[in-house]
């Protein structure tokens, strides 16, 4: 690694090369932003519409040219071996690639900075001493904020150099942080790119425990396939799915130094947000209404509305009656029923397919009807008036409301499917004057968008990214399924991480639900982010949380600060919080959602600020208190986690309650104090390390 001499000299001095082309890089792209600047579109669109179209795209490149001052504009350089052609790797000989967030060029067009998705960046996250895929140097750059600081140089090709672990990457992985999610772009591992670039035809599921980057993967993936297709998926829409807005919030931040600026982000509730969510379930009730039976009981229940013709319909046009008997009315329903298709759909075609059997009586008489004889028909008060009794509307969240409070109703359609008790749990304990008055509970809203969905198909998108999937109850992995029925997803989750009473039990049974049973699943198990003493000490619950998962290994050269005490009251635990913000970066505080307030007196008290999860740190206020409901997804340089215990009492099932406090152990990049004045759990306590 090298570093700057106290005077420069750009001759002989690598960095100080390195540091000009970074000079020369950002002059290049603020070139290209103007150039863009400066167009002018007076002559060149023919109406008003096509200038708004065009206006609103330069806008958007305007955006996407902006430098971002404190993100690296490149962070690695490639030197090939050899020239293009025979089997050889792309670029020239001789010739030299910066590997960066975008693409960036020259006056004459020429690359100064070649987009990290672009297929001549690949080597600089696979290429290896067994592969090194014609690459005879890789160079990795240091940043302090957007300054370059240091570089760090790898020669694949020669064989007197030993393989080694690039202290640079180390350094970028550990480093501490104040603001938003570290620049995650230059620590892409091999086993990661693999899943990046797969191909947007089919579904990926990556299992992985805390710090193995899946995150980063799913992120990296949605930004690399808007690279590649961008075309497509701009027609076809893109979705980042979180468990909450706090963590949507936390990772869109990361977005722009991956080259994307507009990624439409949704949580699981925002997605089925037909009515408004003010009421909860127990955890019982919340279960049978995530099961994955509840959808056929929701289609019984809605095709229970269609009610065989007994009755003809007779139609005047003029002075003719045109009479569809009622055999042949029921003949036409049972076909449209056999179909399978939408209701909505299938009402919608019946009165076109009553319309079109009085057109053949029609042509059989000698008259010669067209399309508009069939539409006018198709609304004749007689036709609309059977069309009703026989199929008539369906209301989702009220057929939703009839089946959680018509006991009878609910029977009729759940049976051999839920048992007595499970329509008793289900069923509310009041009756509910009407659909708007109505408390929903999260679980009813996914219910009512199922039947929605059942009515009137739910728009596909492209590409869905879905992470935290662990959580999910089948019912919502179905809610997801329906928005990428004819494009591919990229499931995100750790099953030992899993918090809900409906956990996903496996990842096959998840992709299933998801209607994405030939998706492939790819295991992380190399650990990058939580030190080794701290993930050794969580991986104590794997055996009893999720058995069968490989623990993670830290590939961390620092194990980190770690240390349990056993404490007296409020104090100590602030203590511990100050002693952490003495180091560089920032520290968050995690504790059972019902600690919070007496932690929040103290921290006052001790005149110590803090946030809440999801704001970004400060230089000033560097101290997250985080409820432990909250903290999945989450990270910080320093944890400390308060009272386990309690972390897990507050959950319905000890299963559970040790997966919160698995997720709460991993949060921390560099250091963990666990603070307790009661016993710890009994997973951790046998082999409780030397009390610091």
């Amino acid at each position: 690694m090298s570093a700057s001499p106290s005077v420069p000299a750009p001759d002989d001095d690598p960095l100080a090369r390195e540091r000009s082309h970074l000079a020369e890089s950002r002059s290049a792209l603020r070139a290209m932003r103007e150039d863009v600047e400066s167009l002018d579109i007076a002559d060149v669109t023919a109406n008003w519409v096509n200038a708004q179209i065009l206006a609103r795209q330069i806008d958007e490149r305007i955006k996407a040219l902006a430098d971002l001052s404190h993100t690296p504009l490149f962070f690695g350089r490639l030197d090939y071996l050899h020239a293009p052609g025979a089997e050889r790797a792309e670029g020239a000989e001789g010739e030299r690639f910066y590997i960066g967030r975008r693409h960036v060029h020259d006056s004459d067009g020429d690359p100064m900075v070649i987009d990290w998705r672009a297929p001549v960046s690949q080597p600089f996250y696979r290429a290896s001493k067994k592969d090194p895929m014609d690459v005879g140097l890789r160079r990795r750059f240091g940043y302090t904020g957007g300054d370059l600081t240091a570089y760090e140089d790898e020669h694949l090709s020669d064989p007197a150099e030993a393989a080694r672990t690039s202290k640079l990457l180390q350094r970028e992985i550990e480093r501490p942080r104040v603001g938003p999610m570290r620049d995650i772009v230059a620590t892409i591992q091999p086993e990661q790119d693999e899943i990046v670039r797969s191909g947007l035809g089919g579904t990926v599921c990556v299992q992985g425990g805390p710090g193995t980057g899946k995150t980063a993967v799913g992120l990296h993936r949605v930004a690399y396939l808007l690279y590649a297709h961008r075309e497509r998926l701009a027609r076809t829409g893109t979705l980042v799915i979180g468990p909450n807005r706090s963590f949507l919030h936390y990772i869109e931040q990361v977005l722009p130094a991956l080259g994307e600026l507009a990624v439409q982000q949704a949580t699981v509730d925002d997605l089925v947000g037909h009515v408004e969510v003010t009421g909860t379930d127990d955890a019982p009730a919340a279960v049978i209404k995530g099961d994955a039976r509840m959808a056929e009981v929701l289609r019984r229940a809605v095709y229970s509305h269609v009610t065989l013709p007994t009755e003809p319909v007779m139609v005047v046009r003029g002075s003719r009656r045109w009479r569809v008997p009622a055999h042949e009315l029921e003949t036409i329903v049972k076909e449209l029923l056999d179909r399978g298709i939408r209701y909505g759909a299938a009402r919608e075609a019946l009165p076109q397919r009553i319309a079109h059997a009085v057109l053949v009586q029609m042509e059989r008489s000698g008259e010669a009807p067209d399309d508009r004889v069939q539409d006018a028909v198709a609304r004749n008060t007689a036709v609309k008036a059977a069309v009703k009794q026989i199929w008539p509307p369906v209301d989702p969240a009220r057929l939703v409301l009839r089946l959680l409070t018509d006991a009878d109703f609910l029977a009729e359609h759940a049976d051999g499917i839920l048992t007595e008790e499970e329509r008793g749990t289900v069923l509310r304990a009041k009756p509910v004057r009407s659909v708007r008055s109505a408390k929903w509970s999260a679980a009813e809203a996914v219910l009512i968008d199922e039947t929605t969905d059942i009515v009137q198909r739910t728009h596909s998108l492209g590409h869905v990214v879905l992470d935290e999937a662990q959580d999910l109850s089948p019912m919502q992995y179905r809610a997801v399924g329906r928005r990428c029925t004819t494009g591919s997803a990229t499931v995100l989750g750790d099953l030992a991480q899993g918090t809900t009473p409906w956990a996903t039990r496996s990842w096959d049974e998840a992709l299933a639900h998801l209607g994405k049973a030939d998706g492939v699943i790819e295991e992380l198990t190399a650990g990058f982010r939580v030190p080794t003493d701290v993930i050794t000490y969580a991986s104590r619950l794997l055996p009893h949380i999720a058995p069968g998962l490989t623990p993670v290994a830290s590939v961390r050269e620092n194990p980190g600060f770690f240390a349990v005490r056993a404490v007296t009251g409020t104090a100590e635990v602030v203590a511990a919080c100050r002693e952490l913000l003495a180091n560089e970066g920032s520290t968050g505080l995690i504790a059972a959602d019902d600690r919070v307030p007496d932690l929040e007196r103290a921290l006052a008290e001790a005149g110590i600020g803090h946030l809440a999860p999801g704001e970004e740190t400060t230089a000033d206020t560097r101290l997250t208190l985080v409820p432990a409901s909250l903290a999945k997804g989450l990270e910080y340089d320093y944890v400390v986690l308060d009272e386990p215990r309690a972390v897990v009492d507050a959950e319905p099932d000890e299963r559970t309650g040790l997966r919160r406090l698995y997720v709460s152990l991993t949060r921390a990049v560099s250091g963990l104090i666990v603070t307790h004045s009661t016993p710890l759990p009994d997973q951790l306590a046998p082999e409780e390390p030397a009390v610091a």
